[in-house]
């Protein structure tokens, strides 16, 4: 049997870059996309694995990156949206260009890269859409008004194509990690506009921060091995899982509290309403 192919976004580090390795090592064809080849690293050394440029705004990159997978590999089995950008500011701190910007990336950037391997997909009756969200997808958090709004957004663009797909034999999941401090997703935040505003608001912003900050730590958030969170995408990949799927001490404590583990349940619940006889 012919390996299959995993096309994933954001793979100069972190997360992106362990995903597009364990799938390697897991005898995966990996196509591993960054907006810049020069971040590449060691991924084109790996047997199997073929990197090329994907600018998730930018949808000409996406369809050149695509195209150039198909030719490669012939396929498309599993999609993994995993290119996303940090924010942080008060929501009075924020600029439109900032609230904009964040977006793009988080939330239209998947959708483009989705809506251009779904035909894919469509044709052959098969596939699988992982979308990687955030725990701030699940809890609003003060200080990330605006990257939690993108967050939630992801999130429900996720529930709403698994029920446009699924009839299709396609599989949509997201995957929410919780917080990985050791990984390279920090330094990829934006939080300059912290400073915006009086120093009343800065100071009040500067609080509100540290305080969930330690939060996070207690939880584990400063010792998390991120490589959780590319075996939970595989896993999602691979096996059968709910279609939102928690990773981190933190985030299960969050979906426990609020009740998200019955999500499925209630998804089951309500199919016959949402989708016609098969």
């Amino acid at each position: 049997m012919a390996p299959k192919t995993v096309l994933l976004t954001g793979c100069s580090t972190g997360i992106g870059r362990l995903a597009a390795k364990t799938f390697q090592q897991e005898g995966w064809n990996v196509v591993a996309t960054m907006r810049s080849l020069d971040d590449q690293g060691d991924l084109a050394e790996l047997d199997s694995v073929f990197v090329t440029p994907l600018d998730v705004t930018d949808g000409e990159s996406i369809r050149a990156a695509v195209d150039a997978s198909i030719e490669r590999f012939g396929a498309i089995d599993v999609l993994v949206n995993n290119a996303g950008r940090g924010g942080r500011a008060l929501l009075e701190q924020t600029t439109d260009e900032k609230i904009l910007s964040l977006y793009d990336i988080n939330v239209f950037g998947l959708m483009r890269v989705t809506r251009e391997v779904l035909p894919l997909m469509r044709r052959r009756g098969e596939g699988c859409v992982i979308n990687v969200t955030s725990m701030a997808g699940i809890l609003g958090l003060p200080v990330e008004t605006n990257y939690c709004s993108a967050k939630f957004a992801a999130e429900g663009f996720t529930e709403a194509l698994y029920w446009e797909c699924k009839p299709l034999g396609i599989r949509v999941k997201s995957v929410a990690p919780g917080v990985y401090r050791k990984t390279a997703f920090l330094s990829n935040v934006d939080d300059e506009e912290m400073s915006n505003g009086d120093n009343e608001l800065v100071e009040y912003a500067k609080h509100l921060r540290e305080h969930f900050s330690s939060g996070a730590t207690r939880e584990g958030g400063d010792s998390s091995d991120p490589q959780e969170v590319a075996d939970k995408i595989y896993q999602c990949a691979t096996t059968e899982t709910p279609v939102h799927n928690p990773v981190g001490k933190d985030a299960a404590m969050i979906m426990g509290l609020i009740g998200a583990p019955d999500r499925q349940e209630f998804l089951e619940k309500v199919e016959t309403l949402l989708l016609p006889p098969s």
